[in-house]
């Protein structure tokens, strides 16, 4: 009998197991053991109070909860069953046997309604945000979240280029961050698409369009070139120099280097100002009169050299510096 008492015991605590993993998955949370600590991801933003009262602590580098010691799964389960999830601002308890339903239910499909019929231009940056957040983080309100990105952030471009650091103040986790960085890269290719191989002179705001999509929100400086041929067609891109928040080295030399690789005729040369303020320095100016004088003597043609930043952009054949 004690042999067969102890199997029930064990069978009932296994089946109290399986069912408190179950609730964490029905949560949309994941529990990971590595040594001797244990991880929680997934969709933890509207569980951040019950994943805290169980012990958890934010890991901000990897955008995870983690616990020590004894397996956390039944305390994880009881504690998101003991503290609601949270659910934006003005959520109601109600009272009752059965929960109200929370003032956001059938929001996402009036949302998706919205723009299946009227279009996605009238929505406001944090509202298109927050539609964008329902295909990463499941189950929440996600409106109060979008205007706090916002809020931080300035913009949609500032956000989507942000540093995973500053996100993860956010609980922002991989999926999200992922998203993030796939919409950068979207929004920089459909930039590219509308230069690309077409006469950059008859197409120059869609030429200012693309850099500023490209550069205006890096956090350091960076040094373009745009190549093109002898009917002024865009014909490669590439980013020679990464430098700081303030300077980038610049080799007259290696420009010119890639000119020829390129069979280029003439060169647009581009470079963002981290400050917001594209006003030329002297040292951007006194560098493309290097360029131009390597480049020259070679039939390659300096056509310009803009300097991008968030508030606008500077030219310098429009300044008279070339």
């Amino acid at each position: 009998m004690g042999r067969a008492k102890r199997a029930i015991a064990e069978t009932a605590a296994q089946a109290a197991d399986d069912e408190a993993l179950l609730s964490l998955l029905a949560a949309g949370l994941r529990l990971q053991s590595t040594d001797d600590r244990w991880r929680v991801s997934g969709n933890t933003l509207p569980h951040r109070a019950a994943l805290r009262d169980a012990g958890g602590t934010w890991n901000r580098l990897d955008m995870c909860w983690e616990f020590t010691g004894a397996d956390p799964t039944a305390r994880l389960a009881a504690a998101i069953q003991a503290t609601p999830a949270a659910l934006g601002h003005n959520s109601g308890t109600g009272t009752g046997a059965s929960p109200p339903k929370p003032h956001y239910h059938g929001h996402r499909g009036r949302v998706r309604e919205r723009v299946l019929k009227s279009g996605a231009e009238g929505l406001e940056d944090y509202e298109l945000l927050e539609l964008l957040l329902f295909y990463a983080i499941e189950r929440i309100d996600t409106k109060p979240l979008a205007k706090r990105l916002i809020e931080r952030f300035g913009t949609l471009g500032d956000l989507f280029a942000a540093d995973p650091a500053h996100l993860r103040d956010f609980d922002i986790d991989q999926r999200t961050l992922v998203l993030f960085r796939a919409l950068r890269e979207s929004g920089r290719r459909l930039a590219l698409q509308k230069v690309a191989k077409k006469p950059v002179l008859g197409n120059w705001q869609q030429l200012l369009d693309y850099c500023h999509a490209t550069l205006a929100h890096e956090k350091t400086e960076r040094f373009a070139i745009l190549f093109l041929n002898r009917k002024n067609e865009l014909i490669a891109d590439e980013v020679q120099q990464r430098g700081t928040v303030d300077h980038t080295p610049v080799y007259p030399r290696e420009v010119v280097k890639r000119a020829l690789h390129h069979e280029a005729s003439a060169l647009i040369l581009v470079h963002n100002h981290p400050s917001g303020d594209p006003k030329p320095s002297r040292d951007d100016i006194e560098m493309t009169r290097e360029i131009r004088a390597a480049a020259e003597p070679l039939g390659i043609a300096i056509h310009d050299h803009l300097v991008i930043g968030r508030k606008g952009h500077a030219s310098f054949r429009s300044l008279g510096l070339l």
